[in-house]
């Protein structure tokens, strides 16, 4: 039952995860993938669907997250429909856990699914890279300026101010592509070089074709419990031990330093309210829309200093035997990414500390599986951020 305002917060874990069918998934529609992601979901974690009294869904529907629940056959009690990018989901689970820690919701299902990349082969839909026709961002667009065209410029910012080179940036595509050789789900798995990454085709200068995410279908879901739900649950818990969102700009004049992403205040935060630090994490979930979002967020959590994460990123660092796992499944560059990801990292997260990821579970030094991990969503064009703690203990 609901805690009463007097009582303390309740511990909220994550006790349900799962994929919808993911890659190339021709012939489904969005809200058939949400619907098979819930069912995994509730199946994984063993409570029944009459248990779920939380909703929260973006990017579907006119009444998003309405039609959706309504899709599922659920009458929630508490429902978000926080759209704020690429972050979209960290956010919402920061918000979902608040709402169970107040005894405002007991169970609450986070769900996604896209069918992006089947929509633009069939035609129906075309790929949108420029953003906001009206209002500020309409002084952008009219010099052409795509949503890459703004990542690529923050990059070359960053090469400019502190020696980042091309190559650095390509070791992230090599190391996640040879993370996705060890996940059955990921859309692409053959090894690939630097010099692979290098000769290809410029996409937006300094980016060429593999510095950049692939275009995939998919869905998943992740449902969040209170503390006393947990004894009836499937799983091991793996609980929520911290949170922070945080929103930087809009427009790119508006933004005061292309180095530095949300992620230098979401996770300052969620690291404090977990009560660790980033040099305690066994693993970090990034989101890796283009290589040197992975590169600026490992250093805005925290993990190296400011200017130093093209030195960190090379020599396997972040491969799943580095010292720093990242993207453990492959991530956006080459697992999956249906249109917005900050979901997959949650779920990614959790499958490792729960040791379920295979081939590439991650272990600690004495062969142990993680404690703690990391996940951190951005959206936009590093417009947002949403950063996530999770430990098993």
């Amino acid at each position: 039952m609901p805690s009463s305002p007097a009582s303390p917060p309740r511990k909220v874990a994550v006790v349900g995860i799962s994929l919808a069918d993911c890659g190339r998934v021709d012939g489904s529609t969005p809200y058939a993938l949400h619907a098979q992601a819930a069912r995994r979901a509730l199946a994984d974690s063993g409570l029944d669907r009459s248990a779920v009294d939380g909703f929260a869904s973006a990017g579907l529907g006119t009444l998003a997250p309405v039609e959706v629940a309504e899709y599922l056959g659920l009458k929630p009690t508490w429902v978000d429909s926080t759209a704020v990018g690429g972050a979209t989901w960290e956010v919402m689970a920061a918000h979902a856990a608040d709402a169970i820690a107040a005894g405002r919701a007991d169970v609450v299902l986070l769900v996604y699914g896209s069918t992006a990349r089947a929509d633009i082969r069939a035609g129906r839909r075309t790929s949108n890279l420029s953003f906001g026709s009206r209002g500020p961002l309409q002084f952008e667009v009219a010099y052409g300026h795509s949503l890459i065209a703004k990542y690529a410029m923050a990059a070359r910012r960053h090469m400019h101010e502190y020696g980042t080179t091309l190559e650095q940036l390509a070791e992230v595509a090599v190391q996640a592509r040879a993370n996705a050789a060890a996940n059955p789900d990921a859309m692409f798995r053959d090894p690939i070089t630097v010099d692979d990454v290098l000769s290809g085709p410029v996409i937006a200068d300094p980016f060429t074709k593999l510095h950049c995410c692939i275009r995939s279908d998919g869905g998943c879901a992740v449902l969040l419990a209170a503390e006393e739900f947990v004894p009836d649950t499937a799983k091991d818990p793996v609980w929520i031990l911290g949170t922070g969102e945080y929103v930087s700009h809009a427009t790119m004049s508006e933004w005061d330093d292309f180095t530095v992403s949300p992620a230098v205040v979401s996770g300052r935060l969620a690291f404090e309210r977990a009560g660790v630090r980033p040099a305690d994490i066994d693993l970090a979930e990034i989101y890796d829309a283009f290589t040197y979002m992975t590169l600026v967020t490992l250093e805005d959590l925290g993990f190296c200093a400011k200017g130093e994460g093209g030195a960190f990123v090379e020599k396997g660092r972040i491969g799943r035997s580095g010292e720093l796992p990242v993207n453990t499944d492959g991530g956006g560059l080459s697992a999956c990414h249906p249109g917005m990801r900050g979901l997959f990292l949650l779920v990614e997260s959790v499958r490792q500390l729960r040791g379920e990821a295979g081939e590439r579970q991650v272990r600690r030094a004495d062969g142990s599986f993680p404690e703690l991990a990391v996940a951190s969503g951005t959206g936009g064009w590093f417009c947002s951020s949403g950063t996530v703690v999770l430990g098993r203990g």
